[in-house]
């Protein structure tokens, strides 16, 4: 059974499962699609396009599926899918598609703070923290397990790996690569994520060699030809594949 205050508001086209708690003055508006076991404090918005899964806990004055923040969205139907067992801090709001990807997506047991933006057709990975008042422009994607501190301001269409940390403040337009601290003003490498990884179960013999495969890639001026020795010198694990994989991918390039 649901637990609907009557200060709320659903719409009749909006599909509920079970045993969600809707708080007095949120706003549940039509094709909305709520899961299971969901709590949302009071004073909630899902708007249209809305596909939340279950047992996420939503704050109060989040705005999700919103209207994207672009002069090209003309109105399309399109969607904002949030995962299963999330934490939406106040006031986070996130848009829902364009044309272009048509879905904003979040996924899995992530941490959303206070005051953040996910812009329209972002891709969120599971297991992430983002800060308070982190910004992300359109078509941002962030992987698994990174760690994205307080007032980030992220670039349109660029790419944050897994098991990074970002420093708070920080500003970027280029991609951030896996496994590193990027940090200080202009943004750069700052070494490797050694904390983190440790707390992700990486061994020493692994951090080591994706150490190494840093050392190499940020040796030569030229990030192909970093690629090349950490092929010709390194053990290529699936850690060190990602790291090739990101680098030889990376549409706008990686920060030094």
């Amino acid at each position: 059974m649901n637990q609907i205050s009557p200060l709320a508001y659903v719409h009749p086209e909006a599909v509920l499962g079970e045993n969600n708690l809707i708080g007095p003055f949120c706003y549940i508006d039509r094709n909305t699609v709520i899961g299971n076991g969901n709590n949302l404090q009071n004073s909630v918005t899902l708007n249209y396009g809305t596909r939340l899964g279950n047992n996420n806990e939503i704050f109060p004055g989040a705005s999700i599926s919103t209207k994207p923040q672009d002069l090209k969205f003309a109105g399309e139907d399109t969607l904002c899918e949030i995962g299963d067992n999330n934490s939406i801090r106040e006031n986070v709001t996130i848009s829902r598609g364009t044309a272009s990807r048509g879905t904003t997506r979040v996924g899995n047991n992530n941490l959303l703070m206070e005051n953040m933006h996910i812009a329209h057709d972002c891709i969120i990975g599971s297991g992430t923290i983002i800060g308070n008042s982190t910004k992300f422009a359109g078509e941002v994607v962030v992987d698994d397990h990174a760690i994205i501190s307080a007032a980030v301001l992220c670039h349109q269409f660029c790419r944050i790996a897994g098991y990074v940390m970002i420093q708070g403040g920080c500003r970027f337009s280029q991609d951030i690569p896996p496994y590193i601290i990027a940090g200080k003003d202009p943004i750069r490498f700052a070494g490797i994520n050694l904390v983190g990884l440790r707390r992700r179960g990486f061994d020493n013999e692994l951090i080591d060699l994706i150490h190494n495969a840093y050392r190499l890639l940020y040796s030569k001026g030229i990030m192909a030809e970093g690629i090349e020795e950490i092929k010709r010198n390194l053990r290529i694990t699936k850690e060190i594949q990602y790291i090739i994989d990101f680098v030889e991918s990376s549409q706008r390039g990686i920060i030094r």
